[in-house]
């Protein structure tokens, strides 16, 4: 790849500005040139007011593969950032067709992102594969847990979610769902677990962080906080799963007896993974070095000793 000039597009920018925010920090470290594009299909996105550039995107079932080769190529850019669920199958597609032509994404392969994505084949994975998973069923036939949890089986689970239903209510709210699958209800505290894995399939530094106050499925206050058996089981299971580059566990500790939960992985950056780059994991300047040819083992994951909080609230831009 060209090392004299970086152009970064973030696909999706919408209204993800501390996204924006740590990517320019990552670019000011490798000390090149470089520009950030947003794109998003909304025209009024905010996010374009915190970019160089903004490219009005097509919807992409509309958009071809060499149409978007194409975009790139017009206007330089190297590097993409996925950051919504429902276009990491298209980018994890076109992965290998992009860096032959000079573009690389930070995306997992197409059927590490599609196992992920898919509720009850991830649930299927991790349980051959002996990790703790939440049970993740399509069919309430034969169930008779206490109380329930109804999301949709693909994509992100805090969309049109029931918590904490009777059988009957689950039932009657799984039939408002496209394709709905069933958990059991289990108390405890929402934990979230960032990572890093290299182009050799390693974990490069993992952060695990709790989740004091989620809204619409996006922690809204967070803290950090050590645990090396958590951390130790995160990573395995990422490259387990062959996972690249960042990627976010979200897990549920078990209030009575300890046990932390596998709920769902979303193979991108989180709403609040910014604060796991405050904590030291550096996911997109090792992505930048990576695709300029550095080895990452060189360069040290070193974690903040301090434990941080993060308070995500609006705040206002004046331009002129």
């Amino acid at each position: 790849m060209n090392t004299e000039s970086i152009t970064v597009l973030i696909s999706s920018v919408s209204k993800k500005i501390p996204l924006i925010k740590s990517v320019r920090r990552a670019l000011h470290k490798i000390g090149v040139e470089s520009k950030i594009v947003g794109g998003d299909a909304d025209p009024d996105c905010i996010g374009k007011y915190f970019v160089d550039q903004f490219w009005q995107m097509p919807p992409l079932p509309d958009l071809t593969p060499e149409e978007f080769i194409s975009y790139c190529q017009f206007y330089g850019i190297n590097l993409v950032i996925p950051t919504r669920d429902g276009e990491l199958l298209f980018f994890a597609g076109l992965k290998d067709m992009l860096e032959q032509q000079g573009i690389h994404v930070m995306i997992s392969e197409e059927e590490a992102v599609s196992i992920c994505l898919d509720k009850e084949q991830f649930y299927q994975t991790l349980i051959k594969l002996g990790y703790p998973v939440i049970d993740t069923v399509s069919s309430l036939v034969d169930l008779d847990w206490d109380s329930y949890v109804v999301k949709e089986r693909f994509g992100a689970g805090s969309y049109s979610i029931g918590i904490d239903l009777t059988k009957e209510q689950a039932q009657k709210h799984a039939k408002k769902l496209k394709n709905s699958v069933f958990q059991p209800y289990v108390k405890g505290d929402e934990v979230s677990v960032d990572l890093y894995v290299d182009r050799t399939g390693k974990t490069k530094g993992v952060i695990a962080r709790k989740r004091e106050m989620v809204v619409n499925g996006e922690s809204q206050v967070t803290n950090t906080f050590r645990d090396e058996n958590l951390e130790k089981m995160c990573a395995n299971m990422a490259e387990e799963l062959k996972l690249y580059g960042h990627v976010m566990f979200q897990l549920i500790h078990h209030e009575v007896n300890g046990v932390y939960y596998v709920l769902e992985c979303n193979p991108r950056f989180g709403g609040a993974s910014a604060l796991s780059l405050e904590m030291g994991l550096d996911s997109f300047f090792w992505f930048f070095q990576e695709v300029m040819g550095e080895d990452l083992s060189k360069i040290p994951f070193e974690r903040s000793d301090e434990e941080k909080r993060l308070v995500r609230y609006p705040e206002d831009l004046i331009v002129t």
